[in-house]
């Protein structure tokens, strides 16, 4: 059985083609306690089956009847093709992750020849695809489709991922028309105080600061491919698209696109806040949810954030570990690996019942976020139930036109580093007064970026490049000098130093241990703050 892909794709302005094969004879194989059924070469990984490198098959589990879909990788075709580290990273990140709206992996079997990997069943296709059918959505079904995007986006930057291939050929669909998103070949880890540089992901959804090859946290840019994938949903083309490269880069730098008539005075509110072009005045997820669009009709489970990867280990549903104990697994054995989060036999029965019996219901793992919401006061009947916030935000759902960061001030008790109006240069001036006073060796590795080393009553061993002393800091890069027994020594503390600017033009320094031991670390901070006069 064929199906005809060939068709060109006017609606989204891309062209693309595709082909699925699909084999039902049954096959009696088995793979750690699947039967698989069928094999095809699915949408998501056409790609790829034209050399082979990776194969789907369709299987059921042996004890709960559950189907999955098994992702086979070749080792030596994925080596040939240079894509051990993307699968590696996939592997990597969906392993940590569970949420609704995130595919499922459930488990990794390993072969000399071949990576299984054991993942949820979707079966109706990409929302890309969804898109290209229907074209443009109503806008509460689009708005439907953002609200679960949006949950799962905010999920994997809190677990510190950043995606960086949003698109909807990448955001899948079970049989309830709900997203899961896919895909995470090209996901990076963000760790504090680090940016990221690669240029990735598919250009008609890149933010203009990965085009422009510039250095970017990470969640701004997924911020802004949300932005182009909600613009499809309503539109049901692109706002930026051309068949030149060139034209289509220069007008995602200059933010060139047109908002059509017929979106909602909130969607044309929403949409330009996501694409604008300098990543500081770009809105945030959480500046996102409170926006009074996207609360609109939000479901219970989504109306608050879902619990971290920890949080979500903890918690074990004890009517499904009976049924799973009764299957023959050893209970403690079995609590202990959901507790570590090891993948084998016994857990992967668990979350494929609990992932079913959740998916089957009214929401899917609506009753773990229900509970958190129950803790909350209870509203008033004439206050909407999918507005949690609403009791304390005065005509959060009417629209007013206003800035979200005046609409919606949020009290900042604590800010992250040591912030200034000062000029950047006299900033880095008392820094380095600072560090010199303190017997800190330095090294620039940027503008107003360094590298730092001190070794406690240890002075003698550290000598500062005398280049500090006539501020070409600036100018020259200066250079650590240091003996030997400074480098060895076990209390030795290692930290960089960055300045930045932030989006109310003050200046923010930052400290961020690299090695040593973080108690001593925490004394030298305390020690370079009081150094400081224009902090």
């Amino acid at each position: 059985m064929k199906a005809d892909d060939s068709l060109p794709r006017p609606h989204m302005g891309i062209h693309r083609y595709k082909q699925r094969e699909s084999d039902e004879r049954g096959e009696n194989l088995s793979i750690s306690g699947f039967k698989l059924i069928w094999i095809f070469n699915s949408e998501a990984q056409s790609r790829f089956s034209e050399n082979g490198c990776i194969r789907v098959k369709i299987a059921e589990h042996a004890l709960t009847g559950h189907k999955v879909a098994i992702k086979i990788l070749n080792r030596r075709k994925i080596k040939n093709m240079e894509m051990e580290e993307k699968v590696r990273r996939e592997i990597k990140i969906l392993r940590l992750f569970m949420h609704p709206h995130i595919i499922r992996l459930y488990e990794v079997i390993e072969t000399p020849t071949d990576i299984y990997l054991v993942m949820e069943y979707v079966n109706s296709g990409e929302l890309f695809d969804y898109i290209v059918e229907k074209g443009r959505l109503q806008e509460d079904e689009a708005r439907n489709f953002f609200q679960q995007i949006i949950s799962g986006v905010e999920y994997c930057h809190r677990n510190m991922v950043v995606h960086r291939d949003l698109k909807p050929e990448n955001l899948l669909l079970d049989s309830k028309c709900n997203v899961k998103i896919a895909d995470f070949g090209l996901s990076n880890i963000m760790r504090d105080g680090h940016f990221l540089k690669t240029s990735c992901g598919s250009p008609n959804y890149a933010a203009p600061e990965v085009i422009s090859g510039k250095l970017y946290a990470g969640p701004e840019v997924d911020v802004w491919s949300c932005g182009v994938i909600l613009y499809a949903l309503l539109c049901g083309t692109l706002p930026f698209d051309d068949e030149n490269i060139p034209n289509l880069f220069k007008k995602i730098k200059g933010g060139i696109y047109t908002l059509p008539s017929h979106l909602s005075s909130g969607a044309r509110d929403l949409i330009p806040r996501m694409l604008v072009v300098d990543p500081m005045k770009r809105v945030t997820i959480p500046e996102i949810r409170q926006h009074p669009w996207f609360q609109a009709h939000l479901p219970r489970y989504l109306a608050v954030p879902p619990p971290d990867t920890v949080q979500q280990a903890k918690k074990i549903d004890e009517e499904i570990l009976l049924e799973v104990i009764n299957m023959g697994f050893d209970r403690n054995l079995l609590i202990e690996s959901l507790r570590n989060r090891t993948q084998n036999d016994g857990t992967v029965t668990y979350y494929l019942i609990l992932d079913n019996r959740f998916r089957a219901s009214s929401g899917y793992l609506g009753a773990e976020f229900q509970e958190t919401m129950e803790g909350t006061p209870r509203m008033h009947p004439a206050e909407s139930v999918a507005s949690p916030v609403s009791h304390r935000l005065p005509g959060l759902m009417e629209y007013q036109g206003v800035g979200l960061r005046s609409q919606y001030p949020v009290e900042r008790k604590w800010a992250l580093g040591l912030q200034s109006r000062a000029h950047p240069r006299e900033i880095m001036t008392e820094v380095l007064k600072a560090l010199q006073d303190l017997n800190v060796c330095w090294k620039k590795i940027g503008h107003y970026n360094m590298k730092c080393r001190w070794v406690p009553n240890n002075a003698d061993g550290l000598m500062l490049s005398n280049s500090m002393h006539d501020n070409s800091y600036f100018g020259d890069d200066s250079s650590i000098i240091e003996n030997d027994a400074a480098a060895k020594s076990p209390d030795v503390i290692k930290f960089e130093i960055q300045l930045y600017k932030t989006r109310d033009d003050k200046y923010l320094l930052d400290l961020q241990r690299v090695q040593g031991p973080q108690f001593l670390f925490l004394d030298l901070c305390a020690a370079f703050l009081a150094q400081l006069r224009v902090l």
